[in-house]
């Protein structure tokens, strides 16, 4: 546990560790301290979202009629860079699991989010970073670097480890940002601590193989995707065991011609589905029981490397 960092110590942190900064103007006061009568603090670590939208940066600022701004401390576009968007406290983390907070603030590994009974704005620095959301959207590497770097900031300013990071996703039951996998991120975030300098300069993305955006690509596991191919054709109407991967495989059968748009994006890995990944499987070479849409590590790895969407994780 930690005192916030003032806003010049963050903007120094922020830059220190290779960031563009932008000012969003009257970001240092604005905060929901005084609406709320709670002030920001202690601070245990910080949490990672996607805005679902694009061109939000003064949707965060603002806030929405049933959510008054700022929804971040800091907001990061595809194109458009980082902004600061507020200092103190912030709408943007909700009510989370208190085992999670625990855990954040222990450094320990994640509890499953099974409940909402603490109020994570009071203690949570928060990023929003400008994607869809939707399986779909890319984060250019620039970008995902730059959110790294953000995380890492933070952390080294505080003294804490990668472990003081979590997503959304992570802290409050039901949410499903950010669309990328947080053991990566947290890796990345690893990595860049371990870094003997941190002198100022441009945000170099990681590299890759061209083309492909690895680096800022999401993993579908494929143990739970099998659960879901398994379980959610003959469960009731709308039911999801695997949302994020489910999503982004349906997204690549899409992209490559095997599924209806209008049937993907759901989060249920139902009967069409199914069907669809059967015909994939098909133009693979495989045949009788070995097309039978329930995926594989072959077929799934080389469905992600084609559709360039995702990696797998078995």
């Amino acid at each position: 546990m930690a005192a916030p960092l003032s806003a010049a110590k963050t903007l120094a942190a922020l830059k220190a560790e290779g960031l563009t900064v932008h000012e969003h103007a009257g970001w240092k006061s604005h905060n929901r301290d005084s609406a709320t009568g709670r002030a920001f603090g202690p601070v245990i670590g910080v949490l990672i979202h996607h805005t679902a939208g694009h061109g939000d940066k003064e949707l965060c600022y603002r806030g929405r009629p049933d959510l008054p701004g700022p929804l971040c401390h800091s907001w990061l576009g595809k194109t458009d860079g980082l902004w600061m968007i507020g200092h103190g406290r912030a709408n943007h983390a909700g009510a989370v699991d208190l085992d999670v907070l625990d855990a954040l603030r222990a450094e320990t590994r994640l509890p499953h989010d099974d409940q909402a009974n603490a109020d994570g704005n009071d203690c949570l620095y928060g990023l929003e970073i400008e994607n869809l959301g939707n399986g779909k959207d890319p984060y250019p590497d620039a970008q995902y670097r730059q959110a790294v770097l953000w995380a890492a900031a933070l952390c080294r300013a505080h003294g804490w480890s990668e472990k003081s990071v979590a997503g959304h996703k992570e802290a409050q039951p039901g949410k499903i940002d950010p669309s990328f996998d947080m053991d990566d991120f947290r890796a990345d975030v690893r990595k860049q601590l371990a870094a003997v300098s941190t002198k100022p300069g441009p945000v170099k993305p990681t590299p890759t193989k061209p083309g492909t955006g690895t680096a800022s690509k999401p993993r579908v596991d494929l143990s739970r995707l099998v659960t879901a191919a398994k379980t959610d054709p003959g469960a009731r109407q709308g039911h999801v065991t695997y949302m994020a991967g489910t999503n982004l495989t349906e997204a690549a059968l899409v992209k490559l011609g095997y599924l209806a748009e209008a049937f993907a994006g759901d989060g249920s890995f139902g009967s069409t589905t199914v069907a669809a990944y059967a015909k994939w499987q098909r133009h693979l070479g495989y045949t009788g029981t070995d097309a039978n849409g329930i995926p594989g590590k072959v077929s799934l790895g080389k469905l992600g490397e084609q559709s360039h969407l995702f990696t797998v994780v078995a």
